[in-house]
């Protein structure tokens, strides 16, 4: 048995996500919200709570007032008490305001006086920004069978998508025994997921070995497999990194698509229902005589008059009677006018779409985005938190629409494909 004081968790959230484009531009990632009333960073924030671990230090530093009044006291996951806790450890900046953390290993060993003050067995560290289920108290159990210095989280990806990630060797014993970050021409399709155990005595000294190292995928690692006891523990679940808008659309898809293997109510999943939005507050979502539901999720105090398909609404969302929603994200009280349209976007919290607007519109999926090709590339669009979309405005796939955009700054009725409107100076 695992007991709460014997594994420390650290909860790496201080990343800047920029893939997620106007989504992270005022929130950190882990805080980006996911699947209608949840948060990214619920789904790891759970599996602690649920694997009996009960200490946890959260590491943030990008814009982490959003994800830090989501965490409040860890009420929500039951860490509070005596021996329990959520403890949020701001950005640890170095001689300079700017030298921000530069990798894993670096933002823990800045932490490292909440490692001293909170000794324990093992150290479980995570990354706040991954959608998945498991039981951590189960892999710091195989990490004592195997007397392993680490133990890493790993499991099988297609070899196509192996150079996102580290990728290990093993023998028949699962222990690592070579080891390459981000391979372009891989020999192994066995993937890090970014979970660690450490024995804790070995963390302090890695830490202290050298200020250069400064992650763990491309330094620890690689030292600890050449010289300690490295092992993989192999997992066999849902779990995707939701790092990119395609890869975050897709595992809000696997929500509402029937085969997948992601099931936040079965997973225990909690979330700060008193936070921003107050989902817990809300009244039933309500459904006009005219309305039209297929394959969706659909949030409390939405209202629905018109046509949502295949898509996940968040608390409040309003779609007006001849508006269609389909293979969309909606986020908080977000509003869609009536005969308006939205396709294959991602609406951030409290966007208006104004009467007879398309948002999504047409068949050029493959115009990527001019400004950020490598971020929107595949038809998705986004629009982002409290813009207001003219009247009969029509906007085309691989768009962005600035945050807090409003009907005075479009110069036109017509965005192109691939097109943008920002705010100046932002």
């Amino acid at each position: 048995m695992i007991r709460s004081q014997d594994a420390l968790v650290l909860l790496l959230a201080g990343g800047v996500g920029s893939r997620l484009n106007i989504l992270v531009k005022r929130r950190a990632k882990p805080a980006v919200p996911f699947g209608g009333i949840y948060r990214i960073i619920d789904f790891s924030l759970s599996n602690v709570m649920n694997s009996g671990l009960s200490k946890v230090g959260v590491l943030t530093q990008y814009k982490p007032l959003s994800l830090m009044s989501h965490l409040g006291t860890g009420e929500a996951w039951d860490f509070t008490g005596r021996r329990r806790g959520v403890k949020i450890l701001p950005p640890r900046t170095g001689d300079k305001d700017s030298d921000w953390y530069k990798g894993t290993a670096d933002a823990v060993r800045r932490n490292i006086d909440f490692l001293l003050d909170n000794p324990a067995k093992e150290v479980v560290i995570l990354s706040g920004d991954h959608i998945y289920q498991m039981d951590f108290a189960a892999m710091v159990g195989f990490h004592r069978s195997k007397k392993a210095d680490v133990t890493v989280g790993m499991m099988v990806v297609p070899k196509s998508e192996i150079h996102q990630f580290g990728a290990g060797v093993v023998d028949d014993h699962n222990r690592i025994i070579d080891w390459e970050e981000k391979p372009k021409n891989p020999k192994t399709n066995l993937a890090s997921m970014g979970i660690y155990v450490f024995d804790y005595d070995y963390l302090l000294a890695s830490l202290r070995r050298s200020k250069d190292d400064i992650d763990f995928g491309m330094h620890i690692l690689p030292n600890g497999i050449a010289n300690d006891n490295v092992f993989a523990y192999p997992f066999y679940g849902y779990w995707r990194d939701v790092g990119t808008v395609q890869a975050y659309w897709q595992a809000n898809m696997d929500i509402i698509n029937p085969g997948s293997e992601i099931w936040p109510q079965k997973w225990q999943v909690r979330t700060n229902v008193e936070a921003e939005g107050r989902p817990a507050d809300r009244a039933p979502a309500r459904f006009g005589s005219k309305a039209v539901m297929r394959s969706s999720l659909i949030s409390a105090g939405s209202n629905i008059q018109g046509t949502v398909i295949n898509s996940v609404l968040a608390p409040g969302v309003i779609v007006e009677e001849g508006a269609v929603v389909r293979d969309s994200i909606l986020f908080t009280d977000c509003v869609v006018r009536k005969d308006a349209q939205v396709d294959l976007s991602i609406l951030d919290k409290r966007v208006t779409v104004g009467e007879e607007s398309v948002v999504g519109h047409g068949d050029g999926h493959e115009t990527a985005n001019v400004m950020e090709p490598t971020h929107l590339y595949s038809g998705i669009s986004l629009v982002g938190k409290g813009a207001r979309i003219p009247a009969k405005t029509i906007i085309g796939r691989n768009c962005v629409i600035d945050s807090k955009i409003d009907e005075s700054l479009f110069g036109s009725d017509s965005i192109a494909d691939g097109q943008s409107i920002l705010l100046q100076g932002e």
